[in-house]
């Protein structure tokens, strides 16, 4: 009976060993699998790092790529707002020029209507007389001073030459004109479109030769009484530039006529 309990108490004791046995090499091998997949993580993560490493150089150097492009296109657009700033200096400069050249001009543009508009003025006031009589009419248009007197007061019918009354009336024209500096004056010649008959058809084949000596006489005439010649210019114009029409007396009157003109000078 003893040897029994003995025997079975070995029994469990060596069943109770062997099962320790078992417990150990379990964990054991549970242990060295976890080791494994730790060893596999460790190499993935070196592996990623490596990667990661990689890809940061990659990314310095395109930085770096990006730093210099960004420094040279701050350096071009520095240069060329530098550039815009000198060309909007010079802009606003020559601006500065050009509006002092216009207030220039403009102040001159009135101070020559002023001098029109005086020698206007004069004008009426010189020769009211023939205004008055149907003689002589003054128009300003622009700056532009014109003075408009009938062939009659002037010429005999056919004739070229100034008549004395003519002369009169010219001479309050010089009164006028010769306190002209800035101005051209141009005296044209106007005739009606009656054909020159006769012995006079000699001198005057056409109403171009006489409107032309008629103008050539009145600008010699104010010449000849101190007008400079260098303001003075005379023109013809015969039948061809009409203010009314030539199918009555009254009409053809009108055109037949000396006009003496302030213009700008050339």
């Amino acid at each position: 009976m003893l040897k029994k309990l003995l025997f079975a108490s070995v029994a469990v004791f060596i069943s109770m060993c062997l099962a320790g046995c078992l417990v150990t090499q379990g964990t054991y091998l549970k242990k060295v699998d976890e080791a494994d997949n730790l060893n596999k993580k460790v190499a993935l993560l070196e592996q990623r790092t490596k990667e990661l490493s990689a890809e940061n150089d990659k990314l310095k150097k395109d930085n770096d790529e990006l730093d210099k492009v960004l420094k040279a296109r701050a350096d071009d657009l520095s240069m060329k707002i530098s550039d815009q700033k000198a060309r909007i200096s010079d802009l606003e400069d020559r601006n500065a020029a050009l509006k002092k050249e216009i207030a220039e001009l403009q102040k001159s543009k009135e101070e020559k209507i002023q001098e029109v508009s005086k020698t206007y003025g004069e004008m009426l006031e010189k020769m009211k007389t023939e205004i008055a009589q149907g003689q002589v009419t003054i128009t300003e248009l622009k700056g532009r001073l014109t003075v408009n007197m009938v062939d009659s007061i002037l010429f005999d019918s056919g004739r070229a030459e100034v008549k004395a009354d003519g002369l009169t009336v010219l001479q309050k024209v010089v009164d006028v004109l010769k306190g002209v500096r800035d101005k051209a004056i141009r005296i044209e010649g106007h005739t009606d479109n009656i054909r020159i008959k006769g012995a006079l058809a000699h001198r005057y084949p056409t109403n171009w030769e006489l409107s032309a000596a008629r103008a050539l006489n009145v600008a010699r005439y104010l010449q000849q009484q101190g007008i400079d010649p260098g303001l003075l210019s005379a023109v013809a114009f015969g039948e061809y530039k009409p203010i009314a029409k030539n199918d009555t007396s009254e009409g053809r009157a009108r055109n037949r006529r000396i006009e003496i003109i302030l213009v700008p000078k050339d």
